[in-house]
């Protein structure tokens, strides 16, 4: 039986074998997580809420542990990861406040005390997600998923099934049925049977676009909704009149970050030209400071990419894009000594002929782009196969409304940079993917809207 493999992004040394199931045995979670939503879709919502307190709670308890597991597994640094594990505790508190709402019964307009909508769980759902955030990708699909009525099966990437693991024991700790949250460590190849049972009633996934769509066609297939949150490349729109401190400080966040591996990251960095010598200056000096090394070392600011290989296709990237006229301002080419290091690095002069401006760049890279003025910088923005997020920076906030709506992606943001907050779904159009997460619209995607017609005759 072939297994997981998780390897020290830091030190290139292998941390553990995680065996993967074989059909038996994942067929046999599926069926534990069906049992399970038999009888937590009859459960009182008052449970489930305390279920989700109950984890909070947990979650805090076990924060190092968590934490530690994170660093050791993907290579972000301690600090993002102690944040990641609190920014799940609040989730849990959020849903746990606001959720009942989201779900009551809800009057058919014209038609009160005769006609209602009510939001029925659908099953078990599968839910394929990713690396990059071990915790919080599956939590924010899990725990709207879970107080809605259904079950969950969590497939993890391969290499973070640690991760997964101690979530999965998180959530028993807080009290949670067993089969509700199920971990299934599957092959790839594996997935395809999980999709084609009828006990998943529904696939959530973030992935990359070759993956889900791969997904999404074999849920397709079985007429099976899905929701997807795949790749992006997201602008951060700076127009001439915006503060400029502010926004290179929300710039080099809003790239670097999690060493770059981030789906909603600012991707492209379009300046309008009256501002781009100045825009540039200070944004190579505030990255050019950032420290690369140790994600243990609380100096370090950004830690190693997840993967080797994921660093070598970040460098033939760089690579790529320099040949076809880019100018290399800062950084490319990787670290040397063990594990994945790539330098800060960022690059000029980028034009949308460029890989850099074509290819989501999933690692420590920003792509400077100039336009010559605003209206070339909502065209440049929504050049992409992408649609995810975007941000778009201005001292005129009602002139920065109006491009706002000529975005096409799932969210923009004004005067700062893209966030996952419950209080408002994410998710994207075009090659980015489709359906939401968070806010009310994430806990309804995988609900039965219900017609309830009372006919009083």
């Amino acid at each position: 039986m072939t297994a997981a493999v998780s390897i020290d992004p830091h030190t290139g040394q292998p941390i553990a074998d995680h065996p993967y199931l074989d059909d038996r045995a994942a067929l046999a979670r599926l069926a534990a997580a069906d049992r399970a939503f038999v009888a937590w879709r009859e459960t009182p919502l008052e449970r489930r809420v305390t279920a989700l307190t109950s984890m909070a709670a947990q979650l805090r308890q076990r924060a190092d542990r968590l934490a530690d597991t994170m660093v050791a597994e993907m290579g972000k640094t301690l600090r993002e990861a102690h944040a990641e594990v609190e920014k799940c505790a609040r989730l849990c508190e959020w849903y746990a406040e606001h959720g009942p709402a989201m779900l009551a019964d809800e009057p058919a307009p014209g038609l009160e005390g005769k006609a209602w909508i009510a939001y029925r769980p659908l099953g078990t759902v599968l839910a394929v997600m990713p690396w990059n955030f071990p915790l919080w990708q599956a939590m924010r699909n899990a725990v709207p998923i879970l107080l809605s009525g259904n079950a969950y099966l969590l497939k993890p990437a391969p290499s973070v099934v640690g991760s997964a693991t101690e979530l999965a024991e998180a959530w028993r700790a807080a009290g949670l049925p067993e089969g509700l949250f199920e971990l299934v460590n599957v092959e790839p190849g594996q997935v395809g049977m999980l999709i084609d049972d009828p006990r998943v009633r529904a696939v959530a996934v973030t992935a990359s676009v070759r993956a889900g769509s791969q997904i999404a066609a074999r849920a397709g297939a079985a007429l099976k909704k899905s929701v997807l949150e795949l790749g992006g490349s997201d602008p951060f729109v700076v127009l001439a009149d915006a503060d400029l401190d502010a926004a290179v400080e929300a710039a080099v966040q809003a790239r670097f970050a999690n060493a770059g591996q981030v789906c909603v990251a600012a991707k492209r960095i379009i300046v309008e030209a009256a501002l781009m010598p100045a825009f540039r200056e200070r944004f190579l000096a505030r990255a050019g400071a950032l420290k690369v090394g140790d994600p243990r070392d609380p100096a370090t600011d950004i830690g190693p990419m997840a993967r080797r290989d994921l660093r070598d296709e970040l460098h033939g990237q760089v690579e790529k894009s320099v040949a076809q006229g880019a100018r290399l301002l800062l950084g490319g080419e990787p670290l040397p000594g063990p594990g994945n290091h790539y330098p800060v690095t960022v690059l000029d002069g980028v034009t949308p002929a460029m890989t850099a401006f074509e290819e989501e760049t999933f690692g420590p890279l920003a792509a400077l782009i100039e336009a010559r003025d605003a209206e070339h910088a909502i065209e440049l923005a929504n050049d992409s196969r992408f649609g995810l997020s975007g941000a778009l920076w201005s001292a005129d906030v009602e002139r920065a409304k109006r491009l706002a709506a000529r975005f096409e992606s799932g969210g923009v943001f004004i005067n700062g940079s893209t966030t996952s907050d419950p209080r408002v779904p994410i998710g994207g159009v075009k090659m980015s993917g489709y359906g939401r997460e968070l806010s009310h619209f994430g806990i309804r995607e995988f609900c039965n809207p219900q017609t309830v017609w009372l006919d009083r005759r």
